[in-house]
């Protein structure tokens, strides 16, 4: 079986996925990492040497060869994973999709002052609420195609809502 999870940054997609992987036996994957990997830099070096096409890019070819693979596992997904080359239709036809619907409020309290975010990086908190409100607000329309919808997400809610879709 492949999961993936998707969802805004910090709604928990790392956090929950390795739990989660652990409680069904199976590999959990960070495609972030994963790319990381591939590319031999992080995230926040490839969106500021290559931009975010580059990156987009990059991670689209990774997901699609782990949904082709023959492995089973809990992917966290990057937050836009879904929303460019078709990546909800990949997620979808290859897996089980689960949105981690976290609100808005709960997510900027997580991000707090890291800066380990490309697209949220801003220097003033009403400039990075601002960015965090958009980003969603673009992003909700993939988010929304997902299997399977699980709002405020933790294991047990996670793990209930996959029996009930077998």
């Amino acid at each position: 079986m492949k999961i993936f999870l998707i969802g805004m940054p910090a709604s928990g997609k790392s956090t929950l996925g390795k739990r989660l992987a652990k409680e069904m036996l199976t590999l959990f994957v960070d495609l972030d990492k994963e790319i990381e990997k591939r590319e031999g830099k992080s995230v926040q070096r490839i969106f500021a040497e290559n931009g975010e096409d580059y990156f987009r890019q990059a991670e689209s070819k990774e997901l699609i060869e782990w949904a082709g693979s023959d492995k089973s596992f809990v992917m966290a997904t990057g937050g836009g994973t879904p929303c460019f080359f078709e990546g909800i239709k990949v997620i979808n036809q290859s897996g089980l999709s689960i949105f981690l619907d976290v609100p808005l409020s709960t997510l900027f309290s997580r991000l707090g002052k890291k800066t380990d975010r490309p697209l949220l990086n801003a220097t003033d908190i009403e400039e990075k609420k601002e960015r965090l409100s958009s980003l969603l607000a673009n992003r909700n329309q993939y988010y929304q195609q997902a299997n399977i919808t699980v709002k405020n997400a933790d294991l047990s809610k996670v793990m209930t809502a996959i029996r009930l879709r077998k």
